[in-house]
């Protein structure tokens, strides 16, 4: 598929990130686009920008409020999709709907763990089964599922767990991997690919909190921060010590930094998602410290969780998530 105009795109996480900028490309080479999110403000803006950068003569760019780790409310979308965009089919799904949290298996609370565990794999698993239909009638269609370098290292820092988030994306990886073949066989026509970025500016951090306790303000709730308590506690760090104040401001600090100090935008990132996919490739690496990593893992794999490993890893990219 190397020329999306007059195609149908599909993109979950559409109100920010990567998801909104997908939708902006796209739609700048007139490219049909549905977006869900949780966040309708969020995908008003992105239809917003889309609409600013001019669409083509019966364009059409949808909105549709779903969380995907609901399997209702995914086919609530689906069918949304198909009566708005006023088609049966489908061309291009961009599972690219996550959220963070759930860091420890064990010190953190089991519907937080669940909570993005079901985001950032159900969400891939249950959009993927609900929109396949709408491809296999296309002429012809892909399947782009975003999973992390934390799909193949399951690791942020020392000091840091990372076991709802990684363990999700390490699910996305091996389907979309195991897709390869069987869409080969089943569906011939169907192509899809794994998206594995490394640091990209987004708003997760900021996002993550808010979606795991449903807060729709900009403010830092009293939740929230609990959640944030929990987290530094699954560090090894006494958080009663922290006054509320002090912690909201370690939240605060930590989103700016983790979306100014990015290597890669996400603009940069949406477009190497879909030079990508139109070069038909199956793996797609996302930023230089996600190439870095990956070869890095791959040459000496036994050591990819020793403190050395990740002084190396930092000393060579500048990494800076965890830190």
């Amino acid at each position: 598929m190397k020329d999306f105009a007059g195609r149908i795109a599909v993109i979950t996480g559409g109100g920010s990130g990567m998801g909104r900028e997908l939708a902006r490309q796209l739609a700048a080479e007139g490219c049909n686009v549905a977006l869900s999110d949780v966040s309708a403000g969020g995908m008003a803006e992105t239809k917003r920008l889309c609409e600013a950068g001019g669409l083509r003569q019966g364009q059409r760019v949808t909105t549709h409020l779903a969380d995907v780790a609901d399997e209702p409310q995914v086919i609530r979308f689906r069918d949304e999709v198909a009566q708005q965009q006023d088609t049966d089919r489908i061309h291009l799904l961009f599972n690219n709907a996550g959220i963070g949290g759930g860091s420890s298996f064990i010190v953190n609370g089991r519907e937080e763990w669940e909570r993005t565990f079901n985001i950032c794999w159900n969400g891939v698993y249950l959009c993927t089964r609900a929109f396949l239909p709408m491809m296999q009638r296309a002429d012809a269609g892909h399947i782009v599922n975003t999973s992390s370098v934390n799909g193949f290292w399951a690791f942020i820092a020392p000091n840091i767990p990372q076991t709802a988030y990684a363990a999700a994306k390490f699910a996305v990886k091996g389907f979309t991997e195991a897709l390869i073949t069987d869409l080969r066989l089943n569906a011939p026509h169907i192509k899809c690919s794994v998206v594995m970025p490394g640091h990209i500016g987004t708003s997760i951090v900021r996002n993550s909190p808010r979606l795991q306790t449903g807060n729709q303000s900009d403010e830092i709730t009293p939740q929230e921060v609990a959640l944030t308590r929990a987290r530094i506690a699954s560090m090894g760090v006494d958080a009663s010590k922290l006054t509320d104040s002090e912690v909201r401001q370690m939240m605060a600090d930590r989103a700016r930094r983790f979306l100014a100090e990015a290597p890669t935008s996400a603009a940069e990132a949406a477009k190497i998602i879909l030079d990508g996919v139109r070069a038909e490739r199956w793996r797609i690496l996302v930023g230089r410290d996600a190439e870095r990593l990956d070869a890095l893992v791959r040459e000496t794999p036994e050591q990819a969780y020793e403190a050395d490993f990740f002084d190396r890893f930092v000393k060579e990219t500048g990494w800076a998530v965890g830190r």
